[in-house]
């Protein structure tokens, strides 16, 4: 319904020094993968899929070692003269002393004369293009399974992030740039979502097709298969080496670009002001250097991580080469067939390409690990204290507080209120006063539960007898007896009555029409060609400042609150229109509690309560006229204002 101040005096700054060390990517990683736990049985019948899938792919070079071996059978047969038998050529080449050809002949189906046998051939081809046509089928199946398991989890996540933000205390917002918390909200949810759907998929199939072709290589010839699995150790070494130097520069790339986001909302939202103070250079100067930082976090981890693939690559020719030699030697040895070292070299391709594409999804991983750690740490802050299990309440029409030896600070060691007295009757309208940084704001935030007092209590009731301490109350049913109009208005992009029913949504038309009038925003929205259905744009910049605080009023109207918050509410408008409010004000402020923190003194000379505050302590109370009197702390800020002795204005209040 409103727009909350943050705490003065303190740093809203987060912390930007760079990560020291790197993050903890096991657990991390863990966690990750632990979020895709909702849809257990879906990923298993994926996982069952990816083995069809990646099994048919398997058996393809098998088989076309197969139909190699029948194009070679062939031709040899077709070389030998008919009517001779296997055994006969066999024989005779072992008598002329070929005992290698001899030994290679044994093994083969030959028939002296016969030539290719394409009817075979046909069949073999045929079950290679079925194989190989249903896997990709059941690859593409498991790959549109794969989407919408980590498009759901991304949605859980984005859900569970919505949650905990409104479970946070006040105080986690004023301790973080909200470009930051923007960044890890968006950016960094994103990236997640980005590199779970880039790698799980590609992850799942490269290391069952690792599996897979490891079980054929060893089928066809052990030793060939032990000569590919040395590259494996270099492989394993050559990637954790480079992921802990990159997991590090990922886990800084994602904070420096929260970092810059941050810059970027801040100038934006600034632009008109840092304009007309001539900061364009500065803000450029400063948006260069954080640009570059994120650059050289960016192209650091891109190329640290980059190195995996070309040295997959360069291991995996290495291991070919191996197998090109030794498969050859055997070959010639006759303890290899032409179509088996055909099948193992294919494989040996299929076995280095999944390590290689394990290593090149490292960097993406490791981003989006580094992502998820800044979600995780999100999620992981400490929230605000539950409400009791069984709250107090209070009646509907309570209205009086009372601030009993209350003290609270925003850190234990910096005291801001200090044994606070006060009592605020039903009904009354209570002014704080006093310079910037003496607690007005920080007094109502108290009132609104967004922070907890250190010491004493505050009360809620209707009478002192059956007033309950509101940190015995739900804090949903604290906040839904006050509304709070700030200085900074606050409206979402929609239309004008969808602004002002926030207040109240199941408001009538007719409610919603009083509120407007009441407020004085009828008289300019019937100027507007949509009237109540005009369309605000971003931040509500086609109205001016004064008509948006205007909308913020009349939601307050429409509300009816018996808690009332005006924090410098009229501040944004002319003198003619704040005179409006002001008859408005009073009005709405009958048979309420209303909180006023004004700076303008001209605007709360008729408050029943003044408090001047100073360092967190109440210096002086009473109305205007009592204040003047005492002249003290009141009095000279009154007259800081005016300039008026305070003679003048004793004698023009007796007149009045």
């Amino acid at each position: 319904m409103s727009n909350t101040a943050g705490p003065r005096g303190r740093s809203h700054q987060a912390d930007t020094a760079p990560n020291q060390k790197a993050q903890n990517f096991g657990p991390s990683a863990k966690r990750l993968f632990g979020i895709l736990g909702h849809d257990r049985n879906t990923l298993i019948f994926v996982i069952f899929l990816a083995v069809l899938s990646v099994g048919l792919t398997v058996l393809g070079p098998w088989l076309l070692g197969k139909a190699t071996n029948v194009v070679f059978e062939g031709f040899l047969s077709k070389r030998m003269p008919a009517g001779a038998s296997k055994e006969d050529i066999i024989a005779q080449l072992q008598a002329a002393g070929e005992h290698n050809q001899a030994s290679m002949m044994e093994d083969m189906n030959l028939v002296p004369g016969s030539g290719i046998d394409f009817e075979k051939l046909a069949m073999i081809l045929g079950l290679v293009i079925g194989a190989y046509l249903i896997g990709s089928l059941l690859s593409l199946f498991q790959a549109r399974m794969l989407n919408r398991i980590v498009q759901s989890a991304m949605h859980r996540l984005r859900m569970e992030v919505e949650e905990k933000i409104h479970r946070l205390p006040l105080s986690y917002f004023d301790s973080i740039k909200r470009g930051d918390l923007l960044s890890r909200v968006t950016n960094d949810v994103d990236n997640i979502g980005q590199s779970l759907q880039q790698t799980l998929s590609q992850a799942i199939t490269s290391l069952l097709t690792v599996i897979g072709v490891l079980v054929m290589m060893f089928i066809i010839s052990p030793l060939l298969a032990l000569v590919a699995l040395v590259s494996i150790p270099v492989t394993i070494v050559v990637t954790v080496v480079v992921a802990s130097r990159s997991q590090k520069l990922f886990a800084e790339q994602w904070k420096q670009t929260g970092i810059l986001n941050a810059r970027v909302e801040e100038t934006y939202s600034g632009h008109a002001v840092v304009k007309v103070f001539g900061h364009q250079k500065d803000v450029q100067e400063a948006f260069e250097e954080e640009n570059q930082a994120v650059y050289k976090a960016s192209f650091g981890a891109q190329f640290i991580s980059g190195i995996i693939m070309p040295t997959m690559m360069f291991v995996g020719n290495l291991s070919y080469v191996a197998i090109a030699v030794v498969g050859g030697l055997q070959v010639a040895s006759g303890s290899l067939s032409i179509g088996g070292v055909q099948s193992f070299i294919q494989y040996s391709r299929q076995f280095t390409q999944p390590l290689s594409q394990l290593g090149s999804m490292a960097n993406l991983l490791q981003s989006g690990v580094a992502s998820a750690e800044r979600v995780f740490e999100l999620l992981d802050e400490d929230e605000q204290d539950n409400d009791p299990a069984q709250p107090n309440t209070v009646a509907t029409g309570a209205n009086r507080l009372e601030f009993k030896d209350v003290s609270f600070g925003y850190s234990e060691d910096r005291p801001l209120i200090n044994n606070l007295d006060l009592e605020v009757r039903s009904g009354s309208t209570i002014a704080i006063v006093g310079p910037t940084g003496a607690g007005k704001t920080t007094l109502v935030n108290l009132i609104m539960r967004f922070y907890d007092i250190n010491s004493g209590s505050i009360t809620l009731g209707e009478t002192a007898q059956d007033a309950v301490d509101i940190r015995t109350m739900a804090r949903e049913d604290l906040r839904s007896r006050t509304v709070m109009v700030l200085q900074d208005t606050w409206l979402f992009a929609g239309t004008i009555r969808d602004n002002i029913l926030y207040g109240r949504p199941e408001a009538t038309e007719e409610e919603m029409l009083a509120a407007s009038k009441a407020a004085y925003v009828d008289r300019f929205v019937r100027s507007l060609p949509e009237g109540y259905d005009t369309v605000l744009d971003d931040e509500a910049m086609n109205l001016s400042v004064g008509e948006r605080q205007l909308i913020t009023i009349a939601r307050a109207f429409l509300a009816n609150p018996r808690l009332l918050i005006l924090d410098e509410a009229t501040s944004s408008v002319d003198t003619r229109t704040e005179l409006l409010i002001q008859r408005a004000m009073s009005k709405l402020r009958q048979d309420r509690t209303a909180f006023v923190i004004a700076h303008r003194l001209s605007t709360i000379r008729d408050a029943n309560l003044i408090l001047m505050m100073k360092d967190g302590e109440i210096v002086e109370q009473g109305n205007h006229r009592e204040l003047m009197a005492l002249e003290g702390a009141y009095w000279e800020l009154y007259n800081s204002q005016f300039n008026a002795p305070a003679k003048e204005e004793l004698q023009a209040d007796g007149d009045h």
